[in-house]
């Protein structure tokens, strides 16, 4: 085990250490960017708001680069093709890129950490499988707040995490076998989105097989896609949603809570719970999802809003007061 103060090279322990290492990280504000570049490292703070990462120091020049982004864009801690990553008990903030980045990451937990105002995503895994993020709190992201993106295997979790003032605050984009479980989700222009769509040069997308269960997701008012380098600014205009499953086979939505979201500017999705087609972006219509017991009320416009065949989905004991259709089965108010 190495031990690092404030003053120290956080970087130089990880590489000194090699596969395997275990780095505890002192009280105190780290100024520097760090890369994980050996298997089965374990990196752990002090905990929340005790051990502090911030923008500073030199960047190593070969440090894997934020996918899709300008090559002066810099994350808080970045791992590429390894396996084994375990992060906790920190705070990232103020980074141009992610606060955390795993890319082609086999087996990576993130628990308890806090990803604040860092400029594109809060928690950041792409590509990658035996994914974890667990107990963490994000905000302040242009995009999404905690991201599986293009995991098509994903065995994930995404559970007691708290959300808010990012355009999404939990985004499952085009990755399947993620269970999204007991989070807050507030103040965002989305709350929970799942989405498949395809983008050209990008992984065969899809999202399927995935659960979504007792999250409070609720006033959810910003507004995204609107500025051009506001918040969500590469997406269309979202405000007020709180779930939306676009394009998506079977995930199941159960016993949530979503209320009190209403919108503050454009949006293409009309509802607080939406489920629509992707087929437009080359994904597909949302085929055999369950939505069962859910309480979505208090919402504007609408409480939901469905664009998909009702006779492929299972909807049962939701609890609504307005929605499109009016007659849809399953909803009491």
């Amino acid at each position: 085990m190495y031990a690092v103060k404030p003053g120290q090279s956080i970087q130089r322990a990880l590489d000194e250490a090699g596969p395997g290492a275990r780095i505890v990280l002192e009280e105190g504000v780290y100024e520097e960017t760090v890369w994980i570049r050996h298997d089965d490292v374990c990196l752990r703070g002090a905990g929340r708001g005790k051990t502090v990462l911030v923008p500073g120091g030199d960047v190593l020049p070969d440090i894997p680069k934020l996918h899709d982004a300008d090559a002066g864009v810099v994350s808080g801690i970045s791992a590429c093709g390894v396996t084994g990553v375990r992060i906790s008990g920190l705070t990232v903030r103020g980074f141009t890129g992610a606060g955390i980045y795993a890319h082609t990451v086999s087996g990576v937990s993130v628990r308890e950490v806090e990803a604040v105002d860092n400029a594109v995503w809060g928690v950041y895994l792409r590509e990658s499988s035996g994914c974890e993020v667990v107990e963490c709190r994000a905000s302040g992201a242009q995009y999404g707040g905690i991201a599986l993106s293009f995991c098509p295997g994903a065995r994930g979790e995404i559970t007691g995490n708290e959300v808010f003032r990012n355009a999404f605050g939990i985004f499952v984009d085009n990755s399947s076998q993620a269970r999204v479980l007991r989070n807050a989700c507030r103040h965002n222009a989305i709350g929970v989105m799942l989405l498949n769509q395809v983008y050209e040069g990008e992984p065969e997308g899809g999202v399927r097989d995935c659960l979504v269960a007792g999250n409070q997701v609720f006033a959810n008012t910003l507004a995204s896609g609107v500025q051009p380098d506001g918040l969500g600014a590469a997406g269309p205009p979202i405000s007020g949603v709180g779930l939306a499953l676009i394009g998506t086979h079977r995930v199941s939505v159960v016993d949530n809570r979503i209320h009190d979201n209403h919108p503050s500017g454009e949006s293409v999705m009309g509802a607080a719970f939406t489920i629509g087609s992707s087929k437009d972006w080359g994904g597909d219509d949302a085929l055999d999802n369950h939505i069962l017991w859910n309480q979505v009320t208090g919402n504007g416009p609408l409480d939901f809003q469905f664009g998909c065949d009702l006779d492929r989905q299972t909807i049962w004991g939701n609890r609504a007061d307005k929605g499109d259709p009016v007659d849809a089965k399953g909803w009491n108010p």
